[in-house]
């Protein structure tokens, strides 16, 4: 193609976009394009939960008048930007494809068992629930024959996305095969139905995969709980060294690996962000889920296995994704929606809106401290579930934390 062509080509692309209602279904297997690496396809036929749109390739987006067109520098093999409130998908990419999620699944691990055991039970780790932490898997440190608190491996979970540390959790709550089965179950009830558990701390295992309309949804109902909001929105923490005897027990920090929340390596931390999870392998590539509030809007974005090349593309991507999605809001029609848990439904006598849908709930601002360290402004959550009328009424204030 000539380069006049391909300047006229680039100009009316310019023109045009803004007038698009939906970007078109395609995928880009970015074999063109210098520096990548060819990746594949997403499938022919993908879930389409949440609203048909959703189910389709490629990048999905309704742009209204004034509406900002999606940043450029996107690579991801899927990503989705939607309203935490009321459950609207703005913009997605590939939404439904189901790919190995790394540590982000950790999420659906806490959503699962974090309710399950008491913060303060003081537990002696054995050999055998460190025996299967896969090689070379991320570790906080913890050592047999030591006593941790629960409150103690979450903060290992989250901060440093220790996989011993979910073994142990995992094996207090009745085994490793036994947490997998409950978090599929989650996963279910949760309707994060591209989402199948091989192992509970997302080490790369055969079948192992999830999706970013799914993570998307686990992060919501995580950030329902005080506590699971908490340890995701800690940038760092003290925590227990090997025991010496006859000498007081050492403590040493660990920071979140959360780049967006603390700002390292080359990233800043972003304005408003309050967790919530990383990954990384092999096979996955780098994966994020996010949470950040600006102005009472509160925003939840995935990115998965982006291949730009650029240092801490995950991140950075993200980034560009929520930007665009708190200058977007109000100004794009969804795409689709965040749908509540099978057992959501709505009263009879009406006047409830079921999970996936309703007005934002007014947010307030409380004092908290993260670890010990620093001050941050957070947003209480609420959830009012009504079991015996099968009622799921939900009042979400989330965290804020600006730094």
């Amino acid at each position: 193609m000539s380069a006049s062509k391909k300047t006229a080509l680039t100009v009316a692309a310019a023109v045009l976009l803004p007038a698009l209602t939906v970007a078109p279904a395609t995928a880009d297997t970015h074999d063109d394009k210098p520096g990548r690496k060819q990746q594949p396809n997403p499938p022919g036929s993908m879930s389409s939960v949440g609203g048909a749109q959703l189910g389709k390739a490629g990048t999905q987006v309704s742009l209204g008048p004034g509406a900002p067109v999606l940043p450029a520098e996107l690579s991801g093999r899927s990503w989705i930007v939607a309203d935490a409130e009321s459950g609207d998908v703005l913009a997605s990419h590939n939404a439904h494809w189901r790919l190995p999620p790394a540590s982000t699944l950790k999420m659906l691990f806490a959503d699962t068992v974090l309710p399950r055991l008491p913060k303060d039970e003081i537990h002696m780790v054995t050999n055998d629930e460190l025996a299967d932490v896969g090689e070379g898997s991320s570790l906080v440190g913890v050592k047999e024959d030591h006593t941790y608190s629960v409150h103690d491996l979450w903060l290992g979970v989250f901060l440093r996305s220790g996989n011993d540390a979910v073994h142990v959790l995992a094996s207090m709550n009745g085994g490793v095969a036994k947490t997998v089965e409950d978090m599929q179950a989650h996963a279910d009830e949760l309707q994060a139905l591209d989402t199948h558990v091989v192992s509970p701390d997302g080490y790369d295992a055969d079948g192992q995969v999830s999706s970013a309309y799914d993570l998307t949804l686990i992060a919501r109902s995580g950030m329902q709980k005080k506590d699971f909001r908490e340890y995701c929105s800690t940038p760092r923490a003290m925590f227990p060294g090997e025991k010496v005897p006859g000498s007081k027990r050492d403590y040493f920090e660990i920071q979140n690996t959360n780049r967006l929340l603390t700002g390292d390596s080359g990233v800043s931390p972003y304005k408003g962000i309050a967790g919530v999870k990383n990954g990384n392998t092999t096979h996955a590539g780098a994966t994020f889920t996010g949470v950040a509030e600006r102005n009472g809007k509160v925003l939840l974005v995935t990115v998965m296995n982006p291949d730009s090349g650029e240092s801490q593309a995950v991140y950075q991507e993200a980034g560009r994704l929520l930007d665009w999605g708190f200058a977007a809001a109000g100004k794009v029609k969804p795409v689709g929606e965040l749908v509540p848990p099978k057992s959501a439904t709505l009263p009879e006598s009406g006047g409830a809106q079921p999970a996936g849908k309703g007005a934002p709930a007014k947010t307030a601002a409380a004092q908290h401290s993260s670890g010990g360290i620093g001050t941050a402004l957070g947003i209480i959550a609420g959830v009012l579930v009504v079991l015996a009328a099968g009622v799921f009424l939900v009042n979400r204030r989330w965290p804020l934390r600006r730094r």
